[in-house]
């Protein structure tokens, strides 16, 4: 596949930072992030999950098996993907906010329970064997959510995707969508799923009613390529959706129901593993160690800088809106604040502006580990 010249950040020198601070961890390398207000969380394979609030370590949960490998957040609950599996599901204690607890797994056991007396609803696993449809049979990759329909949705090693109602916490659907591992899902306001795999495609599902429910159904595969689809972002402000490879390459696609492909960014010299949408900025991690900032104009898009600093693989990336404050000599840009989890076991905080190059980047900040008095959110 040819790739666009215009779109490519190595056609002229681009600003590059180096980290100003970083948070080395002891406790393993960092899989996942989620961003929320003032508070931060990310997940680890210690099985550890650390929350930061306004940049100062706040508190501290663990799970009893399988490192975190994705999270999201849904108004007071916390939802883990993990390596073993299973979904956990978190709350945060009404006596004390820097304690959580477990407040149960997804699937529930009283529907593990009542499923297993059926036998049709086993279905066929990996390496031969049977599972209940409504339990992954390998590890979760990732999670995303449709707050407006309240939907959780996960992907899986096991090539399915499954769709949790969030109020009881019940299986609803369960869909083999690909040959291989699910590495992405990313759930869209107007319904639309997507799911890129290690298999190298990108498939577009539609929520679709069906009976006193609904089914996903499949409309639309995007791509077909060799090399592995390992993230997907939807911008939050354009109907494009951004698809991250292990060539080191992003596919956009732009279309409200059809989507037409927009081009390619060449953003990376090794895998792309994690992307985000943030305003008119997408922002991608990669095994080179590096984040690419990328600013979207219509259909065109321009490389604006490529943070460096990590030491590892750009394993996750998460964003918040920047309340530091207009430093931008009163511009009035737009400006991010974007937290970066690598395999070097750092986290790195950066503040981006949707500003022209030259007042772009104000390089990595210290993100403390030590108790400090918080701010309120």
């Amino acid at each position: 596949m040819a790739v666009s010249r215009e779109h490519s950040p190595y056609d002229a020198e681009l600003p590059s930072t180096a980290p100003a601070g970083s948070l080395v961890l002891e406790k393993g390398n960092i899989h996942s992030l989620a961003a929320t207000g003032c508070l931060l969380y990310g997940g680890f394979d210690s099985k550890n999950i650390r929350v930061w609030k306004n940049q100062q370590d706040f508190a501290e949960f663990k799970s009893s098996s399988g490192f975190v490998k994705a999270i999201v957040v849904a108004a007071d609950r916390v939802f883990t993907g993990h390596q073993d599996g299973k979904i956990r599901a978190w709350k945060v204690s009404p006596k004390d906010a820097t304690v959580y607890k477990r407040i149960g797994n997804l699937p529930r056991l009283k529907d593990i329970l009542w499923s297993s007396l059926n036998p049709s609803n086993y279905v066929e696993a990996r390496r031969h064997s049977s599972a209940l449809w409504i339990r992954h049979s390998d590890a979760i990759s990732c999670l995303s959510l449709n707050e407006e329909q309240g939907l959780l949705y996960s992907g899986s090693w096991d090539r399915t995707f499954k769709i949790w109602r969030i109020s009881d916490s019940r299986c609803l659907e369960s869909v083999v969508a690909h040959d291989d591992t699910i590495n992405s899902i990313v759930a869209a306001v107007s319904g639309l799923v997507f799911t890129g795999s290690a298999d190298g495609t990108v498939k577009v599902w539609r929520r679709e009613l069906h009976g006193k429910g609904t089914k996903h159904a499949p409309v639309q595969t995007l791509l077909k390529q060799e090399w592995a689809v390992t993230s997907l972002a939807i911008s939050p402000t354009a109907p494009v959706v951004y698809c991250g490879s292990s060539d080191g390459l992003i596919n956009f696609w732009e279309g409200e129901q059809h989507l037409v492909h927009g081009g390619v960014l060449q953003s990376h010299k090794m895998a792309v593993l994690c992307l985000v949408a943030s305003g008119n900025l997408l922002l991608s991690g990669s095994a080179d160690t590096t984040i690419c900032v990328w600013r979207r104009e219509g259909a065109v898009h321009t490389c604006l800088s490529v943070l460096s600093g990590h030491a590892g693989p750009v394993k996750c990336l998460a964003t918040a809106p920047d309340a530091g404050g207009d430093e931008d000599g009163g511009s009035g840009a737009t400006r991010w604040t974007v937290y970066s989890g690598s395999l070097d076991k750092s986290v790195k905080l950066w503040r981006v502006s949707e500003q022209a190059p030259e007042a772009l980047l104000r390089g990595p900040q210290l993100v403390p580990v030590g108790p400090g008095d918080s701010k309120a959110c």
